[in-house]
């Protein structure tokens, strides 16, 4: 209890358990009763033990309290299949908080067993031995505590049971929701026709949106990683010069997939009115829009992938242990890139460096296994353990083969086009990725600056506008990508705001409130 819970909720608590605690007390003579009470005091002091592990453990790991949106939405989103590879890949701290767990569940048997092996006295009137006079006062006190606890709404949902059942409920009903979502789709496409969408030019023109997952830029090369995990997008960015825009300041918002495509696609605005869903906006002014999907996904499938004209969803193994590459996506790419529609928006959305990150690179093309360079020094130097030391040589290894699925987006998307054609392309990661920078953690970081840091970057064909002289050193917020692809789309509406356009002399920054301290949102 005192691993999940603050100090006073840890007194709260108490004060729940205590009437089954206090039950051992009462006279029983027959042993299988008294034996049967047992196990029943056990179960429920073992809520309590189970509680606080989990809820410590979801603290320890992630930094979020159990009913955060966070934790219910990644629940939620959840199939056995991937709950099992999730163990597969921290089975260390598992077996770790599973060992915890079963020697408190030892523990617990032990002195609920011995407190119910007492005999109740055989005379009326007599004392049980264990619990004097002074013991039972104690005792009428802290039971009149408890049953106000119970009174209380607030006291009375931190019972374990209570809790866990409306934990389990909210999931359920998230779950419920997602699955009814062709209504809410049709009501965001009238609320965009009504925003009154154009575009402004009529020359033919095709942006194609690449969402990338769990990349942080921290360990691409072409941000200074001594690492060379993008070699080719290194080149690239050398040989387009200034048609190739790098935002080297680049954050999300969110530190996981649910809430950082949500951030993504919905353009929130300063004038309080309902979020416009970029698909939905695009498609009311009249472009053509495709979505590839490489992960199999029903929440985001139903949220923003069915917006689309166009659903190619190439991977159909759910879970992290999906294997399917992001390679999948050239060739429903291509025959997007080579239907005659004359405005096109196609969202490529890619597996990325998803955990787990062996997963993500072909088999024995680790080159960076093994290998003691100045990264796998420095993290020794830091303390971090061998398993960390492999899982971020495998993380790089996975951005090695990124590069490469990037630089061919970016060639298809560079090819082929009408001599009157625009076309641009954007890339960006939905979050980051913790993999031993600040703490001894591989994976989704809410609470350090690592699950924020992203990659973004913009190619165009010829830019609309004149590209701000500071635009690379801009800071860049993810959440604001939905303006910025809005201006690539060249299109206009009742909603835009060009302070959040990182593309426009107006861009305003204004510095995200994050959950993990962040020292400067400029380096």
């Amino acid at each position: 209890m005192a691993l999940g819970h603050d100090g006073r909720r840890i007194s709260q608590l108490m004060a729940l358990a205590l009437p089954a605690l206090a039950w051992l007390l009462w006279p029983v003579r027959a042993r299988a009763w008294r034996r049967i009470r047992a196990a029943t005091v056990w179960t429920l002091g073992m809520s309590f033990v189970v509680d606080g592990i989990a809820r410590a453990y979801l603290t320890d790991s992630y930094q979020a309290a159990a009913d955060s949106g966070m934790v219910i939405g990644a629940v939620a989103n959840t199939s056995a299949k991937e709950s099992a590879e999730y163990l597969a890949m921290y089975w260390r701290p598992a077996v770790a908080w599973a060992t915890a767990l079963f020697v408190a569940a030892l523990l617990m048997w032990h002195a609920v067993a011995r407190a119910s092996a007492v005999p109740a006295p055989r005379r009326a009137g007599q004392v049980p031995s264990m619990l004097s006079r002074f013991g039972v006062g104690v005792l009428g006190v802290a039971l009149l505590v408890s049953a106000a606890g119970y009174a209380s709404k607030p006291w009375r949902r931190l019972h374990p049971v209570v809790f866990w059942a409306g934990w389990s409920e909210s999931v359920q009903e998230l779950r419920h929701s997602w699955s009814h979502h062709e209504a809410a789709r049709e009501l965001a496409l009238q609320r965009a026709r009504d925003a009154d969408p154009v575009i402004a030019s009529a020359a033919p023109s095709t942006v194609v949106l690449v969402i990338s997952e769990s990349i942080n830029r921290d360990n691409l090369g072409l941000y200074g990683y001594p690492r060379a995990t993008t070699p080719t997008m290194r080149a690239r960015h050398h040989a387009l010069d200034a048609e190739f825009v790098l935002l080297k300041n680049a954050w999300s918002v969110d530190a996981t997939t649910l809430p950082g495509l949500r951030s993504l696609m919905l353009m929130d605005n300063a004038q309080g009115q309902p979020p416009q869903h970029l698909l939905a906006l695009a498609k009311a002014a009249g472009y053509r829009v495709w979505w590839i999907g490489n992960q199999d996904d029903i929440a985001i499938e139903n949220l923003h992938a069915r917006f689309a004209d166009e659903l190619h969803l190439v991977n159909r193994t759910p879970g992290r242990g999906s294997q399917s590459p992001d390679t999948a996506v050239l060739e429903p790419l291509q025959s997007a890139m080579a239907d005659p529609h004359p405005h096109k928006l196609v969202v490529v959305h890619l597996m990325g460096a998803h955990p787990h990150y062996r997963l993500r690179f072909p088999d024995k093309a680790n080159p960076f296994d093994d290998y003691s360079d100045g990264v796998d020094q420095g993290m020794q130097h830091a303390g971090r353990p061998g398993w960390l030391r492999r899982a971020r040589d495998e993380y790089d290894s996975a951005l090695l083969t990124q590069d490469a699925v990037m630089s061919s987006l970016l060639d298809m998307t560079r090819k082929g086009a009408a001599s009157n054609e625009y076309r641009a392309w954007m890339f960006v990661s939905d979050h980051g990725q913790e993999v031993g920078h600040q703490i001894n953690h591989a994976g989704h970081s809410q609470m350090t600056a690592a699950g924020y840091r992203i990659p973004a970057m913009i190619w165009q064909s010829a830019p609309r506008d004149t590209l701000p002289a500071d635009i690379d050193d801009r800071p860049f917020r993810a959440d604001w990508a939905d303006m910025t692809v809005a201006r690539l789309l060249d299109i206009r509406w009742k909603g835009y705001e060009a302070s959040r356009d990182v593309l426009s002399d107006a861009y305003r920054w204004r510095a995200p409130a994050l959950p993990a301290k962040v020292e400067s949102f400029v380096k």
